[in-house]
């Protein structure tokens, strides 16, 4: 029997080159094996303020990224999660049986709340692991692809799953994570030790999927690197230039092994250099790929509206056995 899949992508700011090779890429082979629910994770986004303009119009852009990218939505259920409402009413329900303490402790919260203090944080950003849980187990989901900076969201959402089925009967299937054994998490270019974000203020320390190529050049020539000049993969001792190398490998499907044996006796320029032209011939045709979609926004929210209506009939046949086994209705 196949594996059911959910995942997601929050559509703030653009996509990056650590969402392609943490997630998107992983999903293109998910797909020909298994069921996928790939979201366009809109609620999760409003967790911190967003531009209501700007947050539609990069809804329509993440969809053409997971389209470009090669998506397919004949094999999978692509759709905008504020549009199948049983999603935050399960998220309701799993909050009644998450426990305070649970969502104290997920490290997101902490990250996000840490600028302006936890007692000024709102109360969306401190329960929307409950809303994950919700979107990963409405669908029955078996696998969820994460980095490994998810793990623990998964973890809380194999609790409340048990937790629920203890309380009310087997309603969940509990879920399991997967993970890349390299490249799940990819670094900012201009500190190794912070995970590449959409948000980062440092001009250069982001890939995004859009850049031009003199961009893409300018960013990796100016990404930092480690005193001894050697391309050695050890992301202890050589977090930057292990962070360029798991890169390299993802574009070019080499290992860690063969990389150093390519850049043997040459330095961070020459491998710099290379890393960007390989950057460059495979996430160019994908750039053009996005804006080849977003010129025709009407066949992009047709796509939308058809995932939308598989993932409305199959979440609130869901709904309608948690509602039952909790008590809920007349």
């Amino acid at each position: 029997m196949k594996d059911i899949v959910f995942s997601g992508i929050q559509p703030t700011h653009q996509l990056h080159i650590g969402n392609y090779i943490g997630a998107l890429k992983q999903w293109v082979h998910i797909q020909k094996e298994h069921h996928c629910n790939f979201c366009i994770v809109d609620e999760h986004a409003i967790t911190v303020p967003q531009d209501p303009k700007a947050l539609r119009d990069r809804i329509l852009t993440t969809a053409a990224t997971y389209l470009a990218v090669g998506i397919i939505p004949e094999k999978t259920t692509l759709f905008v999660q504020s549009e199948v409402p049983q999603h935050t009413e399960l998220g309701w329900l799993l909050m009644t049986i998450a426990k305070i303490g649970e969502l104290e402790r997920m490290t997101q919260f902490k990250d996000k709340s840490r600028k302006g203090g936890a007692a000024g944080a709102g109360v969306g950003l401190f329960g929307y692991p409950a809303l994950m849980a919700a979107d990963i187990l409405i669908y029955d989901t078996t696998l969820v692809p994460v980095g490994d900076d998810q793990l623990q969201h998964v973890e809380l959402t194999r609790v409340l799953a048990r937790r629920f089925n203890e309380r009310f009967g087997e309603t969940f299937v509990v879920p399991n994570p997967l993970i890349q054994k390299v490249g799940a998490r990819i670094m900012s270019l201009q500190d190794p030790a912070k995970k590449m974000s959409k948000s980062d203020t440092a001009e250069t320390a982001t890939l995004f999927l859009t850049d031009t190529d003199d961009s893409i050049r300018k960013k990796i020539m100016r990404s930092v690197t480690d005193s001894e000049a050697l391309v050695h993969y050890d992301p202890e001792k050589k977090p930057a230039v292990s962070n360029l190398m798991t890169i390299y490998h993802h574009m070019t499907g080499e290992t860690m092994k063969d990389i150093e044996k390519k850049f043997a006796g040459k330095g961070y320029g020459d491998f710099k250099k290379d890393l960007a032209e390989q950057v460059i011939q495979h996430m160019g045709p994908l750039r053009d790929k996005i804006n080849h979609y977003l010129t025709d926004k009407t066949e992009l929210k047709k796509i939308l509206d058809a995932g939308r209506d598989t993932a409305l009939k199959n979440a609130e046949a869901k709904m309608k056995v948690v509602r039952e086994r909790m008590g809920l209705g007349r």
